[in-house]
């Protein structure tokens, strides 16, 4: 069956007819069980997020794909948990680096909304999806139906509004995601954090009805007087492990930007 999502054993998560995944050995609070990295293709390959700059995960992704040819690698956004390794996994397997923000492109185009890159027969067309950060990016695979979100949805929890990130930005893009997920009947969403998500719609719902509520909560958390997002975040992220309240923070700041500007 074709777009079939198995595990695919230890901790690489899953992996389609045309996609797999291997995960960096940099697991925290913030990136859950580690960076996905995945390969897309067959003979011929790309390789989304090559994860940090740790010699052990590149030379292991090097080893997994054996005789196959990296034609490019791609950036879903420029922060260091994806990006960090891309300079010296291109050195190892003789591919360009393609990113969105100039700054990490190497010897390669850059990439943008409406893009399509293939690997053989195989397509990954490119969506812009700002909003976690100012320069992320979601691939679509349509031999799988699947979308590759980077950090714009994880397997896991929410994500972040980084500080190269907006909030207006981002609800525009969980909407333009649900449209594509619904018009183009896609069956999983391959996240750059935790598991693959099976039921695409679902998911975006989920993620499109969480930051409303998190919205109104930080309405009545000003309501009742709390101003700064430390304060706020006393009481909206009450529940939340207080190891995550300094990232919260950078997201309540998102909101009341946000929030400010309405």
């Amino acid at each position: 069956m074709s777009g079939l999502y198995i595990p695919i054993g230890g901790p690489d998560g899953s992996r389609t007819d045309h996609a797999e995944n291997l995960l960096a050995p940099n697991p925290s609070l913030m990136t859950l069980d580690g960076t996905n990295t995945w390969v897309i293709g067959g003979e011929d390959v790309v390789v989304v997020d090559p994860g940090p700059d740790d010699e052990s995960h590149l030379q292991r992704v090097r080893d997994h794909l054996g005789e196959r040819h990296v034609t490019e690698i791609l950036l879903t956004h420029g922060h260091l948990d994806h990006s960090g390794g891309a300079k010296r996994f291109a050195e190892m397997v003789g591919a360009p680096v393609r990113a969105l923000d100039p700054r990490h492109r190497l010897g390669g185009e850059g990439l943008a909304d409406g893009d399509v890159v293939t690997a053989g027969d195989v397509e990954l067309h490119v969506y812009g999806t700002p909003g976690h950060s100012f320069d992320s990016l979601c691939f679509w695979l349509p031999q799988d139906g699947a979308m590759l979100t980077g950090d714009t949805v994880l397997g896991r929890g929410t994500t972040i509004i980084a500080r190269d990130g907006g909030l207006a930005d981002y609800l525009r893009s969980l909407d333009r995601l649900r449209a594509a997920a619904e018009s183009l009947a896609a069956r999983a969403l391959l996240p750059g954090h935790g598991p693959v998500l099976p039921d695409p719609i679902g998911a975006l719902d989920g993620y499109i009805a969480h930051r409303r509520e998190r919205l109104d909560q930080i309405r009545a958390a000003r309501e009742q007087g709390a101003r700064t997002p430390r304060e706020i975040v006393r009481v909206v992220y009450a529940d939340v492990d207080r190891s995550l309240w300094a990232a919260a923070e950078i997201s309540v700041a998102a909101q009341l930007d946000y929030l400010d500007r309405l």
